[in-house]
């Protein structure tokens, strides 16, 4: 195998690589000669076929898969004997005469086309100062909490009379459309709180002064967005006994209501509701730290960008752009701009992201930052926790898919990369309200690319200051959701 370097602009190289007609009809014979004797062929017995029996017969089989094995040969030569890091996936052009190669009369040419990684420096990440605002948790928000679980945690008790907004009507009811009940229509003891909105438009309401032994007929349409296709838009009764009526009984915010959430006491109720305001707090936190270390980081480093990789990362952009401007989401501050100004706009923030995520790439290399297996085992674990019953699929499809993998990796990878500069740069810590910390930059910096293989951008990336992260989990003393209704009867949740 011959290379030469044809063109070096930049970061772009082109090399031309060269594979003798000899050696492609060496290693084709080789190749014939090891599989022959495995062959069973009708007339020989087998390990006995002829070698030229072979030839004749899968000669060209052979040698179009050599051919393939050659030029991927080729790409991984071009890249280890130059010593070169590649930005871009190598793009082979300008194949030679196949036919001709096929049949011994030229040697095997084509170039290889790739990016190589620009040689930067980075920044001393002792000199970055990077402002992280905190912000604790105030009694008044743990006191709106449980306020809060109080009201989710509203329970009811029989009276007599007519059912108000507000007071929950026990009921069994049918529903029916022209007459005939729908599947999924129909309910035993059924709680209706009125005013809940929790039934589809219409369902309560002609439920409030009712009272226990009332029997009613419901007219009701269905939302036309509703998720069931045959009863979307349609009109429908409902056939209604009412059991009986309770009002709502004041919930005391107790040592009672801990208990009745599975907790052993008040106390132990705040201490929770505080836990978890304190790690949404810490998470809003990190965010803006975040993006004042990439704003650091995008300000101390200037360097040539690999052209393939930024052309890939405005494409990604761009196409989203197109389509939520197709589906009428396009973002305001885009609304009246010429193409080209779009354009332009955007492709600073392709740069920005490149820029970034070759920045956060080489501080994690040079500094031995790695993901390991097992955290990206439990990223898995945890995509496959939001399909339940399907999770064997889901592990499946990782397993077979190394891409898939990658797309886990990676911004496992730029965290760990995140967290490492930041114990090594100077925070400094400024005390925030709440509404501080969650407010939005006046200015806000476009978000980061990741630093391996990317997802593609979404146009509001360009007004946001960081990209989105996981949500908080919930707090471990909200209660549990109540049961679900009979869906039909319901409102489609969004």
């Amino acid at each position: 195998m011959q290379i030469v370097e044809k063109s070096a602009e930049g970061l772009s190289r082109v090399y031309g690589v060269t594979f003798a007609a000899s050696l492609i009809a060496t290693r084709t014979d080789a190749k014939i000669a090891e599989l022959a004797p495995q062959l069973n062929i009708k007339g020989f017995r087998k390990g006995k076929v002829p070698v030229v029996h072979v030839k004749r017969m899968y000669g060209k089989s052979i040698l179009g898969e050599l051919l393939n094995e050659l030029v991927q040969e080729g790409i991984e030569g071009t890249v280890s004997s130059n010593g070169i890091r590649a930005a871009s996936q190598p793009d082979v052009k300008n194949l030679g005469n196949l036919a001709d190669v096929m049949d011994g009369k030229a040697d095997l040419t084509f170039d290889v086309e790739l990016d190589i990684m620009p040689d930067f420096t980075p920044a001393d990440l002792q000199s970055l100062s990077v402002t992280r605002p905190v912000a604790e948790a105030t009694e008044a928000e743990i006191d709106e909490a449980l306020a809060e679980i109080a009201k989710q945690s509203q329970s009811f008790e029989v009276k007599k009379g007519k059912a108000a907004n507000g007071d929950a009507v026990v009921c069994n009811f049918v529903g029916k459309i022209d007459g005939v009940e729908f599947d999924g229509g129909k309910a035993d003891g059924s709680t209706v709180v009125l005013g809940s909105n929790t039934y589809i438009p219409g369902f309560e309401e002609q439920l409030v002064g009712v009272k226990a032994g009332d029997e009613k007929v419901l007219n009701v349409t269905f939302p036309v967005e509703y998720g069931v296709a045959t009863l979307a838009g349609k009109a429908a009764t409902f056939d209604v006994t009412v059991v009986e009526v309770k009002k709502p009984v004041e919930t005391k915010i107790d040592d009672d209501l801990a208990k009745n959430i599975g907790l052993s006491d008040l106390a132990t109720l705040k201490d929770a509701i505080k836990k978890n305001i304190e790690d949404q707090l810490a998470q809003l936190s990190r965010q803006k730290a975040k993006r004042s270390l990439l704003d650091a980081l995008d300000a101390t480093h200037s360097f040539e960008l690999p052209p393939k990789m930024l052309a890939a990362e405005f494409e990604a952009i761009w196409a989203q752009v197109t389509q939520d401007k197709a589906a009428g989401n396009e973002d305001p501050e885009d609304a009246g701009k010429s193409e080209d100004e779009l354009k332009a706009e955007y492709t600073k923030i392709a740069e920005r992201r490149v820029r970034l995520g070759l920045v956060l790439a080489e501080l994690g290399r040079v500094n031995g930052v790695e993901v390991k297996d097992e955290e990206v085992a439990r990223a898995i674990q945890a995509e496959a926790s939001r399909y339940p019953g399907q999770e064997r699929q889901v592990y499946e499809f990782f397993q077979k898919n190394p891409n898939a993998v990658a797309s886990l990796r990676a911004p496992l990878y730029e965290e760990k990369v995140v967290d490492f500069v930041l114990q090594m740069a100077k925070v400094t810590d400024v005390t925030v309200t709440r509404a501080e910390l969650e407010s939005e930059d006046e200015v806000a910096p476009a978000a980061e690319a990741k630093p391996a293989k990317k997802a593609p951008a979404k146009a509001k990336a360009k007004k946001e200051a960081a990209p989105a992260e996981e949500a908080p989990a919930e707090a471990a003393a909200e209660e549990k959701p109540a049961p679900k209704k009979k869906a039909p009867a319901k409102k489609k949740a969004d």
